[in-house]
């Protein structure tokens, strides 16, 4: 059954014409809201694998990490084609220089046909923009033949919410005034990139207006792509202590598919939604502890959706 919303699996197939799976990297980068350059504490959410990040060692190479997942992807999901995804902490938190070897080598392997690089809006300068831009297109030989082809390029902006506010409370380390100029330098810098925000559900304090807010400035940004984390606590956090202190109450899970689906209603329909859902670190999850049955909550989405009778951008101009 076609999806009410614009599902970021269903859109890779559409261009490739095949199944395309991220594969995770981990290149060891850090980030400026932890290394003590901004703070040492990070964001309140935050573990210490760098918000969720389920990739290899950084021990690994670039290139073990890339073929380990290939051979599994393959063979587990049938997937042919591939695109290199650097999750953990600030991926453009370095030198130019270092972040080539990096890519460069991310983009290595034959079945790679993407990147896509997570980061801070502040941890981007017109220099960094135009080398990931530089990957888009590749001149190279294959079977005996030069074929020229062009790659799909991501950068995934962590924003959470647009209250700086909430930034604030959850110490995130930056304004929402440095994510809109990480996004008019992007595109300014970056003809060839597209531009997924990721959004928190549920931040301390925030109602559920001021959720749906931050969904209305990414419609009128008409952003290419979102990620929609739900907020949770996880083992040895800062948010695990309020929660304990009864200072975040988790959203039901009732509560989270309703502001989901206003959410979809207000994006436009040619945003590409990258994540409704997630299996968490099971292990490490405090609460709540409905997060990880995530097949269950996009079906409840699927559900709402058709039971209100709405698709993604119904509400847009709202």
């Amino acid at each position: 059954m076609a999806k009410r919303y614009r599902q970021y699996s269903q859109y890779l197939k559409d261009i490739f014409n095949c199944k395309v799976y991220k594969v995770t990297l981990d290149a060891g980068f850090g980030c400026p809201n932890r290394d003590g350059a901004i703070s040492k504490g990070g964001c309140i959410f935050c573990e210490d694998g760098g918000s969720f990040s389920q990739a290899h060692s950084s021990s690994l190479s670039i290139s073990e990490q890339l073929n380990t997942s290939i051979i599994k992807l393959k063979d587990r999901f049938g997937a042919e084609k591939f695109i290199s995804y650097f999750q953990a902490y600030s991926n453009t938190y370095a030198s130019v220089e270092k972040l080539k070897a990096c890519y460069d080598e991310a983009v290595s392997h034959p079945d790679i046909v993407g990147l896509s690089i997570g980061t801070r809006p502040d941890c981007v300068d017109e220099e960094k923009i135009k080398l990931i831009n530089s990957y888009a297109f590749c001149h190279c030989e294959r079977s005996e033949a030069i074929q020229n082809y062009r790659r799909e390029i991501w950068i995934e902006y962590g924003l959470q919410s647009i209250h700086d506010k909430t930034l604030k409370l959850i110490n995130r380390g930056h304004t929402s005034a440095d994510f809109i100029k990480a996004i008019e330098l992007t595109r300014k810098f970056g003809k060839n990139i597209k531009i997924c925000a990721h959004v928190i559900i549920g931040l301390p304090g925030e109602t559920k207006q001021e959720m749906l807010q931050t969904a209305k400035v990414l419609a009128a940004l008409n952003i290419d792509g979102i990620k929609i984390h739900l907020l949770c606590a996880l083992k040895d956090t800062e948010l695990e202590n309020m929660y304990h202190r009864k200072e975040f109450i988790p959203l039901s899970e009732e509560d989270y598919v309703d502001t989901v689906c206003d959410y979809l209603e207000i994006l436009p329909p040619e945003t590409v939604i990258h994540r409704l859902a997630g299996n968490g670190l099971k292990k490490m999850l405090v609460a709540p502890k409905w997060l990880p049955e995530k097949f269950r909550v996009l079906n409840l989405i699927d559900r709402e959706l058709e039971r209100r009778d709405t698709f993604q951008g119904s509400r847009k101009g709202d």
